[in-house]
């Protein structure tokens, strides 16, 4: 079923009172909830007394709290749960395109697609892509779940660019199919430290998930998911904050960090990309000139990476649509300076 936006006042409140009887003394606070209110588990007693919604004779208490009977406690808040479903939320749109099937939105970095299960209701709530898609297009494909309505593909956070939202459930599942057959064309622009040592090539390393670092994937691991990254180094900067090259990638594939993880494994990090190796500062190396009003250093604070080019076929009509956003102005401006403080090469 497609999703359609609600509001938070929907949600009911449980505001309710237990009197503790002689032969429930001498029990744990939340072991007695959990006990006495259906369906109700004890991890969530143990959050709505943290939460402060759970009163002893009206006043808040431990969930490890010793009932002695005849205690009055009273719940303000809702036993179960409110169900995880993102809200609208009205934040600006850089809309490339829309119709009734689909819209193709071009993403700032620093903005989240969705958050995860695990978020808090306020965090949920806040500055991601589905909250403000929900605002602008009110129905969206209800095939990823309720917290991913309209979600076909992802990128990172700390990643700009272009991606495709489903306005329908069919639409969801034949854009879901073309992503899965790689008849999705999705071409990404990034700068990376370093040159690397061939102007052109093709990453083919499988990606699987750190097993100390949680947040980080890797291509060292042993149960990988195949991966693959085409590059062409469009541009090579040499300046007195180092050497950069400036790439186009295109990907096969839509693993977890994908471009990231491939460009650092092969010791060129993407510029600002600090989970895998960048520096968090570039600093001008003092034996080198660098252009009258040049800093001494230079620090861009999101990911030099960005989702250019898009095409793929219309889910309905089988048109080939074709969509690109050049490079934001803060990743214009950076790219700008490296090339002003030192020397061009192509």
């Amino acid at each position: 079923m497609p999703y359609r936006a609600v509001s938070a006042s929907n949600m009911c409140e449980f505001p309710t009172t237990l009197t503790v009887s002689q032969e429930d003394a001498a029990q744990r606070l939340d072991q007695y909830l959990a006990a006495h209110i259906p369906d109700v588990s004890r991890a969530r007693v143990q959050q709505l007394i943290e939460k402060g919604e759970v009163l002893v004779n009206g006043a808040p208490a431990k969930a490890s709290l010793r009932l002695k009977g005849n205690e009055q406690i009273t719940i303000t808040g809702p036993p179960l749960a409110p169900p995880l479903r993102a809200m609208p939320e009205e934040i600006p749109l850089d809309i490339v395109y829309e119709d009734d099937d689909l819209a193709i939105v071009n993403k700032p970095a620093g903005m989240m697609v969705h958050v995860g299960a695990g978020a808090t209701d306020e965090a949920r709530n806040r500055g991601t892509l589905v909250n403000a898609l929900l605002h602008h297009f009110k129905t969206l494909s209800g095939v990823g779940g309720e917290l991913r309505p309209g979600i076909v593909h992802r990128l990172d956070r700390a990643t700009s660019g272009l991606m495709v939202v489903a306005k329908n459930d069919e639409a969801h599942r034949r854009l879901a199919r073309q992503f899965s057959g790689r008849e999705v064309h999705k071409t990404y622009v990034a700068l990376v430290h370093g040159w690397p040592k061939q102007g052109q090539g093709t990453i083919r390393s499988a990606i699987s998930r750190h097993t100390q670092r949680r947040t980080r994937m890797t291509t060292r691991g042993f149960s990988g998911r195949e991966a693959i990254t085409h590059y062409v180094v469009q541009r090579k900067i040499d300046s007195p904050y180092g050497k950069f090259a400036l790439i186009e990638l295109k990907i096969e594939t839509g693993r977890t960090h994908q471009i990231r993880v491939h460009l650092s494994s092969l010791g060129h990090p993407v510029v600002g990309d600090t989970l895998y190796g960048a520096p968090a500062e570039m600093w001008a190396a003092p034996n080198k000139r660098r252009a009258p009003g040049m800093p001494s250093v230079l620090k861009l604070e999101r990911n030099f990476l960005h989702s250019a080019a898009l095409e793929l076929a219309h889910p309905r009509t089988g048109e080939v649509l074709s969509f690109s956003r050049s490079l934001p102005d803060e990743l214009k401006g950076l790219l700008s300076r490296l090339e002003q403080a030192g020397a061009g090469r192509g």
